[in-house]
């Protein structure tokens, strides 16, 4: 079967919520797809064909890299990280494939959010993110998640949001009996695991499940043995990492989302996806006073803003407090949330980027 699209990254799970709706848009337009990622092949989006691989290690990255812009059979390659999109344009571009970039965050800033980009190993991928983002210029289309991510001076570039797709979305629910909260993304300090779990330990009524991989830095604060001495254990559930639909079914009866990112380089002027998300399912939400999540929650009216340092947790606590004592409080935000996913969520730029990928791939029909 002849493929329109291959969605390639040696860098993202194939359970990554971006390529489940880029993957979900090419596919109800009527585009033969393939995905080629990290993971199981059990946690990728529907696709015609799929090839799963588990993560390695640094070098083997790059190597894997190599060998899916090889094997890509698309007439289109959409490249998801930085690795992938130098493989992609080095050894696919000059077999006739035309090349997309597909930019999720700004590479570069968000090495100050890893702690394993330090020293040589920091040098190499700081080289590389910015040697990808030079890269990305030369790409037949860019697709970035936000306006403020680079490159910017590009002729063929369009910004193709994070905003949900509702179809991967549950319909806004009733409240379970106990307060609960909800985290689904990457699992780290730097994105509000310590304040989670304080704001937890703080508000003793509140459960709290937590959605996605947790770093290796950060998995002593998260043992079993440490959750039990925090009074923890039996209130805060792990799933892990999970595919976008199966992840979004513990909204069903949430209390609240919280996005508790502290003020990073890569998270100063963004929108976290997992914002809308939460907004999208008629969640509450709990963010720190960072200015662009600070705006759409203040302008929405659907949530609290704390402190964006030490004192996240703890502010974060008294507002799970307060809630817990007054439902009517709650269910005035997640009534605003609600409104707002009803005249707000559009597609975000993915049939505007299924349109350009299908007249790449010489399918000018698809609209």
């Amino acid at each position: 079967m002849p493929v329109d699209v291959s969605f390639v990254t040696s860098g993202h799970d194939v359970a990554d919520a971006r390529l489940h709706r880029l993957a979900a848009a090419a596919r109800r337009a009527g585009l033969t797809i393939e995905v080629l990622g990290l993971g199981s092949a059990s946690d990728a989006p529907r696709a015609d064909f799929v090839t799963a691989t588990p993560r390695g290690s640094f070098a083997r990255r790059a190597l894997l890299a190599v060998r899916y812009a090889l094997r890509a059979r698309g007439r289109v390659l959409v490249a998801l990280d930085p690795d992938s999109l130098l493989a992609c344009l080095a050894v696919s571009r000059p077999r006739g494939r035309r090349v997309v970039a597909d930019i999720h965050e700004d590479y570069e800033a968000l090495l100050s959010d890893r702690a394993w980009a330090r020293g040589f190993k920091g040098a190499i991928a700081a080289r590389l993110a910015r040697a990808a983002t030079e890269a990305a210029r030369h790409a037949d289309l860019v697709l970035v998640a936000d306006a403020h991510i680079p490159p910017h001076d590009v002729a063929d570039r369009l910004v193709v949001r994070n905003v949900p797709d509702l179809a991967m979305m549950p319909e806004p629910s009733e409240l379970d009996d106990v307060p609960r909260a909800i985290y689904i993304g990457d699992v780290r300090r730097s994105r509000g695991l310590q304040a989670m779990l304080d704001a937890v330990e703080g508000s003793p009524s509140w459960h709290l499940d937590v959605v996605g991989p947790v770093a290796a830095a950060d998995a002593p604060d998260v043992t079993e043995a440490e959750l039990e001495r925090r009074g923890l254990a039996h209130r805060v559930r792990f799933h892990g990492r999970q595919p976008p639909e199966k992840a979004w079914r513990l909204a069903d009866g949430a209390w609240c989302g919280l996005a508790l990112l502290e003020d990073t380089p890569a998270f100063r002027d963004a929108v976290p996806s997992k914002l809308y998300e939460y907004l999208g399912s008629g969640l509450a939400v709990v963010v720190t006073n960072l200015p662009r999540q600070r705006q759409l929650v203040e302008h929405i009216g659907a949530g609290a803003v704390v402190a964006a340092d030490a004192r996240a947790g703890a502010e974060c606590a008294k507002v799970l407090a307060g809630w817990a004592l007054d439902e009517a409080d709650i269910e005035r935000h997640r009534s605003q949330a609600r409104r707002w996913r009803e005249v707000a969520l559009e597609t975000g730029g993915y049939d505007e980027a299924v349109r350009a990928l299908g007249a790449l791939a010489g399918r000018p029909e698809i609209s």
